[in-house]
């Protein structure tokens, strides 16, 4: 029988365990909340249990898992085992589990339990380290949002933008997913830097212009799935914004494509005031981000058509 390794990571912080607990239950919004996720794509979903594909950042490259859970509201836990582990891991469970303090805190407690392939040390120590270090992530993270003196429904959410096209579903995606062609094509994007170290994985950066005329820059990790879908998830972003991710996804129509862009993001409030002014409110700053960040996806799916013309 193989050893099975356990880990255990806690955080204390000053919020209610109820509010920890649904931001966790929530997997759609881990990628633009956890630093380390970059797609959750759910196949099965019920309000006790669900089974989804999800892309991380381990040990510096991205891997690719499938995972069930079930989800304990009463008892504020929620635990989950993966159905197909990346090698050199053989399984991994776990749980996370919030315990309501007397004074109004939570300690928020995640474990996991894993084997690897032949017991080998060597796999051992180094997904020990990749644990270490995306729980300590992922917790913070948690601690952050849930401690920012703000309902999360006011910080994060989401939004889509759908534009019909007159070009195939295979056209659209390619251009999508060939950002290297678009500052010819994109007035907004003056550069891109695009690299696929692995099959459907590419790492981009890029340089884009607001309405206002100021400069952005952006890197993102990539999913391209199947001509399909490509899903993202920006690890450098702007000062707004504590988390984006995003998903295009593309289907043919009798008049050509249907594509649509849907973002979800985190606000991050103490920026608020300074980018948009001392009396500016977080409802500000989502229209702020809805405007700009929807201008771009229809101006990129826009331009795409224009040029097909």
């Amino acid at each position: 029988m193989p050893v099975l390794h356990r880990t255990q990571h806690t955080l204390t912080v000053a919020a209610a365990a109820d509010a920890l607990y649904s931001l966790v239950a929530d997997v759609s919004r881990w990628p633009a909340v956890f630093e380390p996720t970059v797609h959750v794509r759910h196949l099965e979903h019920s309000t006790r249990s669900e089974r989804f594909e999800i892309w991380a950042e381990v040990n510096g490259t991205v891997a690719h898992w499938t995972s069930r859970r079930v989800l304990d509201r009463e008892r504020r836990y929620v635990s989950f085992r993966q159905e197909h582990s990346t090698p050199p891991i053989t399984s991994m469970s776990g749980g996370w589990l919030f315990r309501p303090l007397s004074w109004g805190g939570t300690e928020i407690v995640l474990r996991h339990r894993f084997t690897v392939a032949d017991d080998d040390p060597a796999s051992v120590a180094a997904v020990t380290a990749a644990l270490d270090r995306n729980s300590e992530r992922e917790l913070a993270a948690l601690g952050r949002l849930a401690s920012c003196g703000h309902l999360v429904d006011e910080v994060v959410f989401a939004f889509s933008d759908i534009v019909e096209l007159p070009v195939s579903a295979a056209e659209a995606y390619a251009f999508v997913a060939h950002a290297e062609r678009w500052p010819n094509l994109l007035s907004h994007v003056t550069r891109v830097d695009l690299a696929e170290p692995q099959a459907g994985i590419q790492h981009m950066e890029m340089d884009t212009l607001t309405p206002d005329g100021s400069q952005h820059t952006t890197r993102s990790v990539r999913v391209c799935r199947d001509g399909e879908w490509i899903a993202y998830k920006q690890q450098i972003t702007p000062r707004l914004l504590a988390g984006h991710s995003g998903n295009w996804s593309f289907a043919d129509s009798p008049s050509g494509a249907v594509a649509t862009a849907r973002h979800t993001v985190v606000i991050n409030p103490a920026a608020v005031a300074e980018i948009l002014g001392p009396d500016a409110t977080l409802a500000d700053a989502r229209a702020q981000v809805r405007s700009a960040l929807g201008h771009n996806s229809r101006a990129t799916l826009e331009r795409m058509a224009a040029a097909h013309a």
